[in-house]
């Protein structure tokens, strides 16, 4: 079963987990599996149009998902998923 890690801002939306199993043969089933163990992280990952967010990049392995096939990517069961939130900033 392949495991998500979820970053610190998002895990007390996930009982304050830092790993959690997922099931799922896509990128999106096991974000959809995640979503349903914990609803409350919904929000934060997709829009209300059921778009995933444009801060939230996900990464298997060290490739982000986008430059795979987005989150239609194939998963096999010990793949490890990470959730990295962008980060704002920088020098003006």
């Amino acid at each position: 079963m392949p495991t998500l890690r979820i970053p610190t801002p998002l895990r007390p939306y996930a009982d304050g987990q830092t790993e959690i199993s997922v099931q799922g043969k896509t990128v999106a089933e096991a974000l959809g599996d995640l979503t349903t163990q914990f609803p409350e992280l919904k929000k934060h990952l997709f829009s209300e149009a059921g778009e995933l967010r444009a801060f939230v990049n996900l990464f298997l392995g060290e490739e982000d998902v986008r430059h795979l096939q987005g989150i239609e990517t194939p998963l096999k069961d010990d793949d490890m998923l990470r959730i990295i939130p962008s980060i704002a900033g920088g020098n003006h």
